[in-house]
């Protein structure tokens, strides 16, 4: 027995070892293949592109301005990485949004439930409490959701009363709800006639003098949970009101007839407004040069648009009418010709002055000919644009709903709405920074007066302030110097380099730089109206273009140019030439101005009116400024198109074929 255990034990000692290194090997493997998960270190926030180092982030800390940029490993087939989705391009919770209160922005895809239309004596706004809102219940209220108001009254033109259109919204699944509206005449009902269509007891023309009563009738469908999917982009999930024959906000439709006809040079129309379902908003692609380094930007300035169709001034077409109707004409015009990667609005979209009075319906046309063809698009604000209505903090928010808008509200704690930096990629998969753009707020009036009737009446212009500056600065120093001139990356690893590099220029002719750079702002620097640098090529002035009126710039200035321009150069080497990182800097303001002059190394372009609701001069044919980015931002080109297709001023400012700078 003890001979048996002793083999037996002797037994297991010999398979031990074996053992043993066979299930140690398993974990191994199993840990290095299965479980070690490298963490990622600092060297994670950057990586080495084809001719510069760009800042990225970790998965879990995307920025805004980088969404859509392609991976550090790219991934086969290669593809164009600006044509991605992103996060705002994805259904958001609609569960979170609230019930109680107007938000005609917010893409809510719950229905209403019951509509119907209140006076008041006062502005329902009084003292923060809606004292007009309708009679209620806490049943309904569970039921139906409680009373929300559309805050735009309806006869803010007319009428002895507010008069105010008041809906309940539900996300109760049992809830019958509205999928279509009418507006009929006294004594009129729908047809066919059902009892599923309801009639709204007060008149839509409620305190409106000398006019026939109209009515609202609305009609009741299924409720949510016997919707099929079709079904539910149907109902009815926001009212507006649309001041003026212009379009609707997107994604509305207007309601016929007009609650208020159209009294020229009276009256302007007043339409209710709807949206059916859950309508987007598209979002513009990340900017970014094409595949053979080129990038076009058109410049707008200058509209001057209203509520009403708009007067024309100082042009001799004959007869002229609806102003802002053929302003969007050309704009459309000329965008089919130029086909820009890219407009800017140079300010002073709106016309203010008493006539944009609802900056809102104003907002919702300014920009549709951009729209319909699909172009990303910024803007800053000029002094007319909120002059009477929303202030520039509404109309920010109200231009970042529309479609494709690159607006942003940039920094709280410094002067003005709208200072922001936008960034020019190319076109291959390393995604570089080639082009930036500033956009700056040049604020509107610093002094006026009030009057005895409570108007007031802008004695000085404002300026860009100390804060903007140094915000500017700030901006600048963190982009980083790429090597210039570029060359898109034509391979994905570093196992082709010397390919890539048989058809480059030699050394001698590359730097290490930021890129170029163009900024946009109103109202013009004193600097403007200096005298200009001289081509040395030729001895001859550069000022490029005409200007017929005096100067409009403001009295004050914190030294934008000086302090701020020609301090952020584009490269901190003290060895080489102190050139500007901005090379233009693009103004509107001024219609019958649209020369381009060099000062100091920076051009100084105006824009030029384009619009024939703003001033002009009778001769003076309107006009658009392009901008045409090539050579991978290298090359700045700009000239003007006419409303008679006229090209003027074609001149490089920048690059191959520009003036020297002052310091080479």
């Amino acid at each position: 027995m003890a001979l048996s255990c002793s083999r037996f034990f002797r037994f297991l000692r010999s398979i031990a070892e074996p053992a043993l290194a066979i299930v140690g090997f398993s974990c191994l493997l199993t840990f290095i293949f299965i479980l070690y998960q490298p963490t990622p270190g600092p060297g994670i926030s950057q990586k080495v592109g084809w001719q510069s180092w760009d800042s990225i982030s970790p998965e879990n800390s995307t920025r805004p301005e980088d969404v859509g940029l392609p991976s550090a490993e790219p991934q086969e087939p290669p593809s164009d990485w600006w044509n991605v989705s992103f996060p705002g391009d994805e259904p958001s919770d609609t569960s979170s949004y609230p019930l109680d209160y107007w938000a005609p922005f917010l893409p809510h895809d719950t229905g209403l439930s019951e509509i119907t239309i209140e006076r008041c004596m006062v502005s329902p706004e009084f003292s923060g409490v809606d004292l007009c809102t309708p009679d209620t219940t806490v049943e309904k209220d569970a039921i139906k959701g409680k009373w929300v108001r559309v805050e735009r009254d309806l006869n803010m033109q007319s009428g002895v009363w507010y008069l105010n259109i008041y809906y309940r919204r539900t996300r109760r699944l049992d809830v019958p709800l509205i999928t279509e509206f009418k507006l009929l005449p006294s004594g009129k009902e729908p047809s066919p006639r059902s009892d599923s269509w309801f009639k709204v007891k007060r008149s839509i023309r409620d305190g409106v003098m000398h006019t026939k009563p109209l009515y609202l009738w609305y009609k009741i469908g299924k409720a949510m949970n016997e919707m099929s999917a079709e079904e539910k982009q149907q109902i009815v999930t926001e009212v507006d009101v649309l001041f003026g024959e212009g379009r609707p906000w997107y994604g509305f439709e207007k309601l016929e007839p007009a609650v208020t006809p159209e009294q020229e040079g009276i009256l302007e129309s007043v339409y209710v407004t709807y949206r059916r379902g859950v309508k987007p908003v598209p979002h513009a692609p990340p900017l970014h040069f094409s595949q053979d380094g080129k990038f076009k930007i058109l410049q707008v300035a200058d509209l001057h648009f209203s509520v009403s169709r708009g007067k024309c001034r100082d042009t001799d077409i004959s007869p002229c009418y609806a102003s802002d109707n053929l302003t969007s004409t050309l704009l459309g015009h000329v965008l089919d010709e130029e086909k820009p990667d890219m407009v800017v609005f140079t300010g002073d979209q709106l016309n203010g002055q008493g006539t944009s009075w609802d900056p809102k319906s104003v907002l919702a046309k300014f920009a549709a000919e951009v729209i319909d063809r699909r172009i990303p698009w910024a803007a800053v604000f000029g002094n007319h644009d909120d002059e009477i209505g929303a202030v520039r903090e509404e109309q920010l928010k109200m231009m970042q709903a529309l479609p494709y808008s690159l607006v942003e509200r940039g920094p709280k704690d410094i002067h003005g709405v709208g200072n922001y930096v936008l960034k020019v990629r190319s076109g291959d998969s390393s995604a570089t920074h080639l082009l930036t753009l500033y956009f700056i707020d040049s604020g509107a009036y610093s002094q006026g007066y009030l009057d005895w009737f409570g108007y007031f009446f802008p004695t000085e212009y404002d300026w860009i302030h100390q804060d903007q500056i140094d915000w500017f600065l700030g901006e600048s120093a963190l982009i980083y110097p790429i090597e210039r001139p570029y060359t898109p990356q034509t391979s994905s690893d570093l196992g082709d380099i010397w390919r890539r590099q048989s058809g480059q220029l030699p050394p001698t002719t590359r730097k290490l730089a930021k890129p170029n750079a163009l900024m946009f702002f109103h109202i013009p620097l004193q600097e403007s109206y200096n005298t200009p640098d001289t081509d040395q090529r030729t001895g001859l002035p550069l000022d490029i273009g005409t200007s017929l009126e005096g100067s409009g710039a403001a009295k004050k200035s914190d030294g934008m140019f000086e302090k701020g321009l020609l301090a952020a150069l584009e490269t901190d080497h003290r060895a080489g030439p102190a050139i500007p990182e901005v090379k233009v800097v693009a103004n509107g303001h001024c219609h019958v101005t649209e020369d381009c002059k060099r000062i100091q190394d920076v051009w100084l372009c105006f824009g030029g009116g384009g619009s024939y609701s703003g001033y002009g001069r009778v001769g003076f044919d309107r006009r658009f400024r392009v901008y045409e980015i090539s050579d991978y931002g290298e090359t700045i080109r700009t000239y003007k198109r006419t409303e008679h297709d006229e090209i003027l001023s074609d001149y490089i400012l920048a690059g191959a074929g520009a003036p020297p700078y002052n310091s080479q």
